[in-house]
């Protein structure tokens, strides 16, 4: 018998006893174990990445499971279209997942921040990104610029931390029209009361600091704000470009890759104005697709990176594999 043979035999006959015996290896019958105590759930939180002369890191601020996608998304529709649509993409029709993606730039010359993330006092479950800043050895104090792309809560929560700057020598840009909109004083009663105050509260004490945008204004050198309304009066989205590579930050343009994507003029709760919002979505995928554009959404799938694909009815939201590692 040669040697292979001789070995197989045995681990044969090894196998064979201890099943004799009632048991596997050193674990006697009923006394069977996991090797490591289970955890709970584990996802990635940081995703790092080069742009040509750019090193972008996405950071998972959070992500928080919700009832829906109906009525948040398809809140003109009935809870059963909301329902088809997620199921025939595989997805549970009752629960979503809603996570928060800020976006590092590191150009070689300055780190630019765009959103900050919920902010830890003002939602816990989520408000990571300076403890993800952290654990990469970035110091708040490293980042040269901050970019808003809107002022929802969820991208401005994280400017202030107990009162202070929380990126004390960071230069601020964000939109002028945005900016007008949120200080008036009419925004301080009925449904915009909340956020103004937010915004009193973290932008207005920055405002000396702050360079206001215009559509097609420069950030920095390869950071180039557009403007797309409709999900706030002066949302605004980044195109980033180094060495001829391309990325659309989109921020909220979609805020789900399925129900907001696939059906671009379903209204979403969020919103403020319904007809100019899907304008918008139609115009941004319109562009992303004909040029194959690479995005990055604040709401997408971590790490928030893909591509838009026309179809014969509208468009699909496709989450990047390893395009942006070869």
């Amino acid at each position: 018998m040669s040697t292979r043979r001789r070995t197989l035999s045995g681990l044969g006959a090894g196998v064979a006893g201890a099943l004799a015996a009632g048991g596997l290896g050193p674990f006697a019958a009923g006394d069977a174990r996991a090797a490591a105590p289970q955890q709970g759930p584990l996802w990635p939180e940081v995703y790092r990445f080069r742009l040509g002369a750019f090193e972008i890191t996405c950071l998972l601020d959070g992500k928080i499971a919700m009832d829906g996608p109906h009525p948040i998304f398809g809140q003109d529709r009935t809870p059963e279209e909301v329902v088809e649509l997620c199921r025939a993409n595989f997805l549970p029709g009752n629960r979503f997942v809603n996570g928060f993606t800020p976006l590092l730039v590191n150009t070689g010359r300055e780190i630019v921040l765009i959103d900050t993330g919920n902010g830890a006092a003002r939602r816990p479950q989520a408000g990571r990104l300076r403890e993800l800043l952290g654990r990469l050895g970035i110091a708040p104090w490293q980042v040269d610029v901050v970019a808003i792309t809107h002022f929802h809560p969820d991208h401005i929560g994280g400017l202030m931390e107990d009162g202070a700057p929380a990126f004390p020598n960071a230069r601020i840009f964000a939109g002028r029209v945005e900016y007008e909109f949120w200080t008036a004083e009419e925004r301080l009663s009925g449904p915009t009361e909340n956020t103004a105050k937010l915004v009193r509260a973290n932008v207005v004490p920055l405002s000396e600091r702050i360079t206001f945008l215009e559509d097609g204004q420069e950030v920095v050198p390869g950071i180039t704000a557009m403007s797309a309304f409709g999900h706030t009066p002066g949302h605004l989205v980044f195109h980033i470009e180094s060495e001829g590579r391309r990325l659309l930050m989109w921020a909220d343009t979609a805020n789900h890759y399925v129900v907001s994507v696939q059906r671009p003029d379903w209204h979403v709760r969020f919103d403020m104005d319904k007809q100019a919002a899907a304008a918008t979505r139609r115009r941004i995928f319109d562009m992303c697709a004909a040029e194959r554009l690479p995005v990055a959404g604040y709401h997408m799938p971590f790490p928030a990176l893909g591509f838009v694909e026309r179809t014969a009815e509208s468009w699909r939201f496709l989450p990047a594999t390893y395009q942006f590692e070869v």
